[in-house]
């Protein structure tokens, strides 16, 4: 008798320890969960890059590596305010979406926009940064003087394959519209060689690029002169999995921080960039 009851107790004693264990994936919850796993290209500075060093800015990539820049760093904020460890993983751009449906991450920080096509699949936070849309190109090419939309009749433009980016070259009258391509190291290379005569970039990536590379510059608009878009299209929010119990807590998160504050991070990545210092 006394060995069925000690078989009884210890039973009892180890569904009482499942039942506790780790945090469902169902719906995006990570209330148990110790670890915040957030998803990002770590190729797209100032807002994330990967970097060889480890510093007091960096988090280490699980692939290898150390990820910074603003999302970076905006990340680490969220994760202090839930009470969870930050975990970054490396994932290209196109498959990020269905990493966070599938449960492999729990949310998005990687520069994206929360345009109405993608609130079809995920759900997203409040805007973390906004910003506007700019034209990289060449400092000593031929549309460096650029104030219009129409100035650039007969250029090669491109943009990030499936993004808004790619979609508004359409607004340029005139324009070659050439095959999107997949990061931004990849179009400024093909700046650089002469293929393409610029790409459509946020500023923030516009200003980084510039800083790394001397021999690049970006054309800005005057109000009525550049593309139209919606707030929507030019702003950043974290990604998460519909229905998402993080939404809310996130959203407090990021109320707490000031204009002032979030425009000194982004000058600090830019700053702290590789290739800029």
């Amino acid at each position: 008798m006394k060995r069925i009851m000690i078989l009884l107790l210890c039973a009892a004693l180890t569904l009482s320890l499942c039942a506790c264990g780790g945090g469902s994936k169902e719906g995006g919850s990570t209330e148990e969960k110790a670890v915040l796993r957030v998803g990002m290209e770590c190729d797209y500075a100032p807002f994330n890059w990967t970097q060889t060093q480890e510093t007091d800015r960096s988090v280490p990539i699980t692939s290898g590596g150390y990820a910074d820049g603003y999302d970076v760093q905006i990340a680490k904020l969220i994760a202090e305010g839930l009470g969870m460890e930050l975990e970054i993983v490396k994932i290209e751009w196109d498959g990020l979406t269905l990493a966070l449906q599938s449960g492999e991450i729990d949310a998005i920080i990687a520069g994206m926009s929360p345009t109405e096509e993608r609130k079809l699949t995920i759900d997203f936070t409040d805007p973390y940064y906004e910003s506007e849309l700019v034209i990289v190109v060449r400092a000593d090419g031929p549309y460096v003087n650029a104030q219009s939309l129409e100035d650039f009749t007969g250029a090669k433009i491109t943009g990030q394959l499936n993004t808004f980016h790619y979609t508004v070259i359409d607004q340029i009258p005139g324009v070659v519209k050439e095959v999107a391509l997949e990061t931004f190291p990849a179009m400024i290379v093909a700046l650089q060689s002469g293929k393409i005569d610029g790409y459509v970039s946020e500023r923030p990536g516009a200003v980084s690029a510039k800083e790394a590379n001397p021999e690049l510059t970006f054309v800005e608009f005057a109000e009525g002169m550049g593309f139209v878009a919606s707030p929507e299209d030019v702003a950043v929010a974290v990604g998460l999995k519909q229905g998402s119990d993080l939404t809310e807590k996130i959203n407090a998160i990021l109320a707490g921080i000031d204009a002032e504050t979030r425009q000194k991070m982004m000058d600090e990545a830019v700053a702290n960039q590789p290739l800029s210092n």
